[in-house]
């Protein structure tokens, strides 16, 4: 946080705020005309003081009643044609601001889906909500109001000085003497209240992720009773963001205070000498009333620059806060560009080596492969060293390990959900980080430990699996996942199944996901313990059916019970981030004490499980 508030402090508003003209240029034009419009129709507020000026030194002395009714005409039609002016400005600007809003949140939307795992993994979800929704908010009213009427309300102001000094420089130099000190006072806002507005909009994230969080995890709020802790804890932030929008309160009071009060003086200095003026003889009394009417006239554009200023301080934050998640590198497509990875040793003969032995070496192929999270230290060990597994095509390898040793971070690779910092990953011959992304995830489907499942059908979560997969492959691979529970639901595979599945039970949550995994009959396939909710009969029927399905594919499961082990043709052994054995369930059993007693426990847990359900 204090990174970003130093950040904050050093750039400038306008640099910050000109990152936004990709999305403003195709509206350019529109919003150039209603900038044109909004000025014209601001300036002919500064007409109304001439028209009262010739009134008072012409018809008024003059006595001439028809001249009177003339000038309160052009008054009338005046106002009006301020007013349709003003609404033609707001209706140019409404739809295409909308347009620019959408296409900001689209681009938000497509590069966090392209973004690695590990900056999801690092970054909280209100956080980058907050950013989607109410910074891009922001951003909108920004340009359809604060943005114009800098540019309208500084050309009014200009034009309004100009006639001011025009029609007598005396008292011009007057109103003229605050524009000094309100601009040190608006520089010195603008530090202040810059800082401030950031810090509020951070929290407002921090907030979103609170909420997002209690409502997600209500089930165990709930259960553990824990209504008090979080109703603490959001009552602390929200405390803290309102310290911090009183702060900006305070400050934008103390500025909208000054801006008022200094050109207060000025007029009411102005009129003092323009009455002393006009009683010498030396001014018309319809030039002091044009002029005290034009000053009046410019009270709203000066005062109203301290809430634009606060308006524009904070837009320039959320444009920040927004293209501080939009600079993030996607995930790239060439080794040569992988974020993160440290190849340097064998990049260059990777495409060359890799076509030569395309066809030879078959199957998914762990060459030396080493990774650390990107963000640990360079000092601390690799989550994972020197991994070296073959498994030949058609093959089904366990992976077996103790929890910690790496098991799910080596199954994330393979699909390069991260990306390896040291030897290779090879399909049939092919390094998995020359291969374009969506290639490789057609080749390679994953289930993972905890199953997840979105806002939709059953079908549509299952058929996520296949691009392009009809009614027979969704039935095919609910058959698989006996997931026949699914005909029992109201709307059998059209039913919706809430946010995160959560209708659902754990155990039908995995199946379905198994299921997701296997509809589209992958080359390879990586499943992370996806039978691990279910209960023994049912793992029993999945089982059976998987072990089809394995014989047409490329297969590595992780594994926690001797049964899932047993869908093998081989298991390695993982253990402290490297490959400790590898061999048939028997073999290991007999050679190895680590593997030995990891499946003793999983015997005992399956058999003690085995009589409660019997019980």
């Amino acid at each position: 946080m204090s990174e970003t508030l130093a950040a904050t402090e050093s750039r400038s508003s306008v640099r910050s705020l000109l990152r936004l003209w990709p999305y403003v240029r195709p509206v350019r034009t529109r919003l150039f005309i209603a900038a044109f419009v909004a000025v014209v129709a601001s300036c002919l507020s500064l007409v109304i003081p001439l028209v009262l000026k010739w009134m008072v030194d012409g018809p008024v002395t003059d006595r001439d009643p028809g001249g009177v009714w003339l000038g309160a005409l052009v008054l009338l039609a005046l106002g009006i044609v301020e007013a349709v002016l003003f609404g033609y400005r707001r209706w140019l600007v409404a739809r295409p601001l909308a347009g620019v809003e959408a296409a900001m949140r689209a681009d938000l939307y497509r590069h966090l889906q392209r973004l690695p795992v590990a900056f999801h993994d690092r970054w909280p979800s209100g956080q980058l909500l907050s950013r989607g929704t109410t910074d891009l908010m922001l951003l909108r009213m920004f340009l359809a109001f604060p943005l114009t009427f800098l540019l309208v309300n500084t050309a009014t102001i200009l034009v309004g000085f100009i006639i001011l000094l025009m029609q007598d420089w005396s008292l011009g130099v007057v109103l003229l003497a605050p524009v000094i000190p309100l601009v040190i006072l608006c520089s010195f806002f603008e530090s202040r209240y810059s800082l401030v507005a950031r810090r509020a909009q951070d929290q407002v994230g921090d907030l979103t992720t609170v909420v997002e969080e209690g409502v997600l995890g209500i089930r165990i709020i709930k259960g553990f009773g824990r209504h008090r802790s979080q109703s603490l804890a959001f009552h602390a932030l929200t405390r803290r963001l309102r310290e911090t929008e009183l702060g900006k309160a305070r400050l934008l009071a103390g500025l909208w205070a000054l801006i008022m009060t200094i050109p207060e003086l000025a007029i009411g200095a102005a009129l003092v000498l323009g009455t002393i003026q006009v009683a010498d003889g030396d001014l018309s009394a319809g030039t002091l009333v044009a002029f005290l009417s034009t000053a009046l006239a410019l009270r709203w554009p000066v005062e109203s620059m301290g809430f634009l200023l606060a308006m524009s301080q904070e837009s320039a934050t959320a444009t920040d806060r927004f293209f501080e998640v939009m600079d993030v590198r996607e995930e790239t497509e060439d080794a040569d560009d992988t974020d993160g990875a440290d190849n340097s040793d064998d990049t260059d003969g990777r495409a060359a080596s890799g076509a030569g032995r395309a066809g030879t070496d078959g199957g998914l192929r762990f060459e030396g492969v080493s990774f650390r999270y990107p963000d640990a230290d360079g000092d601390s060990a690799p989550v994972l060293a020197r991994i070296d597994l073959h498994i030949r095509p058609g093959e089904t390898v366990a992976l077996v390990g103790a929890t910690g040793s790496g098991k799910t971070t080596l199954t994330a690779l393979v699909p390069r959900l991260h990306e390896v910092t040291g030897g290779r990953i090879t399909l049939d011959g092919q390094d998995i980080a020359l291969m374009e992304r969506r290639r490789l995830r057609e080749l390679v489907s994953v289930a993972f430990e905890e199953p997840t499942l979105f806002s939709a059908s059953v079908g549509e979560n299952v058929l996520m699996g296949a691009e392009g997969a009809d009614e027979d492959a969704l039935r095919r691979a609910l058959d698989v996942a006996q997931a026949g529970f699914v005909d029992d639901l109201p709307e059998g595979a059209r039913t919706q199944v809430g946010e995160q599945g959560l209708s659902l039970s754990g155990g039908q949550r995995q199946r379905l996901a198994l299921a997701r995994a296997v509809v589209g009959r992958p080359r390879f396939l990586v499943l992370d313990d996806p039978l691990s909710a279910l209960d023994v009969h049912t793992e029993a029927l999945v089982e059976a059916a998987l072990r089809r399905v394995l014989q047409d594919t490329t297969a590595l499961v992780v594994a926690h019970r001797p049964s899932t082990v047993m869908l093998a043709d081989r298991v390695a052994l993982i253990s402290r981030g490297r490959i400790a054995a590898v061999g048939t369930h028997q073999e290991l059993l007999r050679s190895n004490e680590e593997y030995a007693w990891l499946m003793s426990g999983a015997t005992t847990t399956e058999s003690e499980a085995m009589e409660e359900s019997v019980r």
